[in-house]
């Protein structure tokens, strides 16, 4: 099933299929969940690797070539399992961020060792599939790096450098240390905590090193500023928040040996009071 975005902002997370119908690209964790689940099976081919699933599905009505219409007991079951299936995920996507990626920091790339491991070799190894891995990783990530560090590297922050979740009402700073160890760039970006989407309805949802009329200390290190307004000065390097709790997805493009030693490292983010 191809999809196409749905014109307007380049950050919209709105899209059209090629039916003509509205699709949402965040996740919805009630009956709309299992409606779209159908839709792509109907739609779409099935793999080998599938078809055990495709069987539990038919226990509560989703079958290739037959109507998806269940009663409302099974869409009070399936949207209270959905709820409960996003509470988990949210535990152990949580879970993920220790240990932190640098000692006694808060970034880290909260995907279990064995999901980054089977999704570079089609999850080969018929001992593992790391299921829920894959749960926390396509509710947050929307994608599967097969090669993680070959050619970007991703760290996650949700809390600053005193532990407190981001909040999307108050200001903070990230210090972006000169020097960068990466071939390309690097890049901050603002996603809603709730859907792990962009917020939507941002004039800006991230800074590069490679982004037109960002300032520079004199060191070369970069101030990003995250929050609902710009620090008076701090336009150009600053990332609205529109009042959304946050997290922020640090990129970078081509890195270097020294990134993986640490010899560098990516400071917390701070409260700016």
């Amino acid at each position: 099933m191809k999809i196409y975005p749905l014109g307007g902002s380049p950050d919209s997370t709105t899209y059209v299929d090629v039916y003509d119908k509205p699709f949402d690209a965040t996740i919805p964790y009630d009956v709309t969940f299992f409606e779209l689940l159908d839709r792509f099976l109907q739609a779409e081919p099935s793999l080998t690797r599938d078809k055990v699933m495709i069987d539990f599905l038919k226990t509560i009505g989703i079958e290739k070539g037959k109507p998806f219409k269940p009663d409302q007991k099974t869409r009070r079951v399936i949207a209270y399992a959905a709820r409960e299936a996003q509470a988990v995920i949210a535990i152990k996507y949580e879970a993920g961020f220790v240990p932190p990626f640098f000692e006694g920091g808060h970034w880290a790339m909260p995907i279990p060792k064995e999901t980054l491991e089977g999704m570079g070799t089609a999850f080969a190894d018929p001992n593992s599939y790391a299921i829920d891995g894959r749960a926390a990783m396509y509710a947050m990530a929307y994608f599967s790096p097969k090669h993680l560090g070959a050619g970007q590297f991703y760290l996650v922050a949700i809390h600053d450098g005193a532990g407190r979740p981001l909040d999307g009402k108050k200001t903070y700073r990230l210090t972006v240390p000169a020097n960068a160890p990466v071939k390309q760039y690097w890049s901050a970006t603002a996603y809603d905590r709730q859907t792990h989407a962009l917020i939507r309805e941002t004039s800006r949802a991230s800074i590069a090193s490679n982004t037109d009329g960002v300032e520079m200390r004199p060191d070369r290190s970069v101030d990003i500023y995250f929050g609902p307004k710009a620090p008076a000065g701090k336009e150009s390097n600053w990332v609205p928040t529109n009042g959304h709790d946050f997290e922020i997805l640090f990129r970078l493009y081509g890195p270097e040996k020294t990134f993986f030693e640490k010899a560098w490292k990516l400071p917390d983010v701070e409260e700016v009071r």
